[in-house]
Order: C-alpha cells, then structure tokens, then sequence
C-alpha cells in the first residue's frame, strides 16, 4: 500500500475512500502535487485529520454542528442524499476541481486556507450563490464580498464607538432641541384670577373653581379666587356688569398693599371719580409683569352701563358673544355630529307632541323693545302663548322651559335688542335645543346665517310685514313635509350650549396658552363694543 500510494497513484475503485483514509501523509502529499503546486503538505504545515481530504470527505468527517444550521443540530445523512453515494454529485466534483487547481496554484496555502477553499467548493457543488450568507460563512473571507470582508477587530470596534457616542448622546438628551416629530410638551400652568363671581355681589363667597380638563378638555389651568395669589395670575378676568356696579374695586398696584374691605366701603364714587381712578390705574401700570386684564361682559351694548367711564388702555383682552373678540365664547354653536345621542337627539322633533303653535319665553317685559312691539302685530293673526314674567305671560310650567318649548312648532327667538353677533340662548337652548323652529329676530340674516344654516330658522325680515309672517306659519303647520325641512341640519349637527361661567374662565386659560408674550391693550373699548 506504502508503495502504490508513494508512487502517488490516484486512488481509484470501490474502496479507495478506505485506502486514502489509510495512506500516509507523504502518499496524500504526493497525489495532491500532481494536482497542482502548493497542495501538498511538504510545502505547508502538516494538517491533522479531516481538514486536508478532499471537499466531500471532509464534510463527512467534520463536526456535527457544521452541517446543521444555528441550533437545529446535527443532520441525518442517508444514501440518497450523502455526496460520496450520489453520482451526479460526484461528477460535479470532477467538473470543479479544475477550478481547485488555479486557486492552490495562486495562493501559498495554510490549514485554515486549505478548509476554506475546500468548504467553498463544497457549497459552490451543492448549488449555493457565490457571494450569499452560507457561502460567506463556509468559505470565511472569500465568501463575503469576494474577498474584500473586513476583519471582526474592526466590526468589534465600530460597535464600541457606536456605543461610546449612544452614551454621550443620552447624557446630554436634557441639552439637546426637542425633535420635530415628538409629541408636544404639556402647556405650561396658567393661573387665572377671577376677580367677582359674576352677578354675586361683592361680598358673595365664590364657589369652587370647575376642572378644566375634565369639563372642557383644557389642561393646565389654575383657576384662582383668592386674591391673595393676584401676584401668581397670569390674567385677571374682571365681569362688566360688576365692575361699575357700586363702588371700584380694582387691584392695587403691584407692589403697594391692598385695600381693606372697609376702606372699600368708605370710599363710594360716581361714574367720574371711578373714571378717574382707572385712568391712574392704566397710567401707572398696576399690574404684575406680563399679567393680563381680561374685560368679559354677555350683554349687548344696549344693557352695558358705564363702558365710556373705563379708561383707554386698561385692558389687554376682550371676553365676549363677539367673534372679532380677543377670546370668543358664544352662548352657543353647532359642532359636528359624532353619535345620535348628541343633542339633540333624533333626526327630527315627533309632531305628534307639538300641541300648540307658537310659544314665547320672555324675562324682562319692556314696551319700548322692538321685539314687544313685534309681537303685538304677530299676535294679531296667529296666537303666541307667552311665558315668562311680565306683561301677559304666564308661568312657566313644573317640566321646565324646555318641555314646554317642545310642545310648540315654532319659537320666538327674539333678542332684547339689536347688535353684532348678540345671538343668545334664546336660539341655541329654547329653540334649537328644545325641538321648535327659531323665529328670530336680532342683528340681520346674514350675521344669523355665520353661525346657523341658512334653512335651520326663519327671520322676520324675511316677510315685509307680520301678517306675511302669520300666513307663513299657517302654512307650515298644514304642510308637515315642508315644515320637517327646518330640521335637516340635525343629520349632521349636534348643538353646544356654553356653560356660564365656567366656559369663559376655562377658555381665558387656553387663551393665556396659546397667545404666548405678545403684548396688546385695548384702546377704545367703547367705541369697539358700541359699534
């Protein structure tokens, strides 16, 4: 056998895997050299065992763990599928080894280089890619990237630098701007100081402040009545109606102690010597820095005394049922309908409730008012039942006003006088709210139609006389299907009734939110409200 093999025979027959398995190293040494220079083991060290035979053999005798994938184990071979029992397999490694020959021949070899190139061939027989991951890990360097891969040193250090620069990076995150796509941060607190409880009186103890965020969604309020925390409000909201009723009772100015209640007492001025003590209040900067005094009033001009007696100036915003105000809080709006069950509920009122035909809920009985006037001509052709205190009106009923507004098809919504956006809740709760069609009669069609659709009421000025109107009505009530179309828009609007006073203190907050440090004052409230 030492002499078949020393004349590097190339082993051949049935059993010759038995015969190189027991050849010495020279015989192997010597049929690898008639292969090609450089593979045999007199020009490299001596590799032990598996690592130096041929592809095939080596994988055969290689440990278990190379011929299963990461954490499946060892892989059962049978006789179809072993390589050194497949025909075709075997003269698939006859065509490669050509291909073996040139790389020994272009490279000096080392153990780890022979099992390298070796392994390679075995994956190119078996069909792999050159190139891919299974060759990579077969073939070492010259699977990945053709040769070109980079040491693991230099894997291990980029890992560290990446971990170094994610350290420094999170130490100095509080340092760093916040990123576009990160989620707001939660407004800022804002405290606002309510300087009465409206229609209190002075000497009324206020009621505990609402939950902004649970109420109306707003965040970040603190809603003050002690007047103690004046120097921590960032607004002071001041009601009209009880700023020039009875004697001023202004802050003091920043810095001098307040007032007692009994020099408030003492001290009792008319109209003039209040608007004196304003006018020294605007000029000497009372307040608190960047502090805002916010004027809020929810009557018309008609019913809004003493608004020529404030001083230019004074304040910085405006609250009220005007849009063009500083902070604009209704006494009502529609809103999108998001459920049946908002309010109103239902596609339209059941007519079969509706017993009467036009109802009228009045509080203050004026003679001189447009809208008493109105109705006397109305009530000539078409009966108005009224409810209310005054003139013929009778008390409302133990249901409540909106029961018994729900009786009725039609409501008069008519406005105690005549101004801008002056839309109150006789339209949005008595009418809207209840069930009946809005007759109304307020500021004209056009500043109705901002706020409501244009078929959802009817307007006065619409008939060129009462009688008009009447005739109108009569029509509707025997004509249903027509009547039913003044309540198309509740398919897609639900209604909102302002919550006084709670909504407006609310609303002042987010306002304070969202206005940020621009500074403003009102110059001429009159002359904006009166107009």
């Amino acid at each position: 056998m030492r002499r078949l093999w020393g004349a590097a025979r190339k082993p051949s027959g049935a059993g010759w895997e038995k015969e190189w398995a027991e050849a010495p190293q020279e015989a192997r040494g010597a049929w690898l050299d008639r292969l090609g220079p450089g593979r045999s083991g007199r020009k490299r060290r001596a590799v032990p065992g598996w690592a130096s035979w041929p592809a095939h053999l080596a994988l055969a005798a290689r440990p278990a763990r190379h011929l299963g994938g990461a954490g499946q184990g060892p892989r059962p071979l049978d006789s179809r599928t072993a390589p050194f029992h497949s025909r075709a397999s075997g003269e698939r490694q006859r065509r490669l080894e050509p291909q073996l020959q040139h790389e020994s021949r272009c490279r000096s070899s080392t153990p780890a280089d022979a099992w390298r190139a070796e392994a390679a061939l075995l994956v190119r027989a078996m069909g792999a890619p050159w190139g891919s991951p299974t060759a990579a890990a077969a073939g070492g360097r010259r699977g990945w990237r053709r040769g070109r891969g980079l040491p693991w040193t230099v894997w291990v250090l980029a890992a560290a630098g990446l971990t170094c620069t994610a350290l420094i990076t999170y130490a100095c995150w509080g340092q760093l701007p916040p990123l576009p796509w990160a989620s707001p941060t939660p407004p800022r607190p804002v405290g606002v100081l309510l300087w009465w409880e409206p229609f209190g009186g002075r000497g009324s103890a206020p009621r505990p402040p609402p939950d902004c965020r649970l109420r109306f969604n707003i965040s970040g309020c603190r809603l003050l009545t002690d007047r103690a925390s004046y120097g921590e409000a960032q607004a002071v909201l001041f009601h009209h109606r009880d700023l020039v009723k009875g004697p001023p009772d202004w802050p003091p100015p920043w810095g001098v102690q307040a007032r007692t209640a009994e020099e408030v007492e003492l001290r009792v001025l008319d109209y003039e010597e209040a608007a004196a003590a304003a006018e020294a209040l605007a000029t000497s900067s009372p307040r608190p820095p960047g502090q805002r005094w916010v004027w809020m009033n929810f009557e018309s001009p008609s019913h809004s005394p003493g608004l020529r007696s404030l001083a230019s100036n004074l304040f910085n915003w405006t609250l009220s049922y005007r849009a063009d105000s500083d902070v604009f809080v209704p006494y009502g709006y529609l809103y999108p309908r998001s459920h049946p069950g908002d309010p109103p509920s239902g596609l339209a009122p059941p007519l079969s409730r509706k017993q009467g035909l036009v109802a009228w809920v009045v509080s203050h009985w004026n003679e001189r008012q447009a809208r008493v006037r109105y109705y006397y001509q109305l009530s000539q052709h078409v009966t108005v039942d009224v409810f209310g205190r005054g003139g013929p009106g009778q008390p409302v009923p133990e249901i409540g006003l909106l029961h018994t507004v729900a009786r009725y098809k039609f409501y008069l919504a008519f406005e105690n006088s005549q101004h801008l956006d002056y839309i109150t809740e006789k339209l949005w709760r008595n009418a809207l709210l209840a069930g009946a069609v809005p007759v109304v009669l307020g500021p004209d069609r056009a500043n109705y139609e901002r706020f409501v659709p244009r078929g959802a009421f009817i307007h006065v000025d619409d008939f060129p006389s009462a009688s008009s109107l009447a005739s109108y009505l009569l029509f509707l009530d025997r004509n249903p299907a027509v009547y039913r179309r003044y309540f198309h828009w509740r398919r897609s609007y639900a209604v909102h009734i302002t919550s006084f006073w709670d909504e407006p203190w609310c609303r002042v907050c987010q306002a304070v939110q969202r206005a940020g440090d621009r500074p403003k004052s009102i110059r001429n409230l009159a002359s904006w409200f009166e107009r």
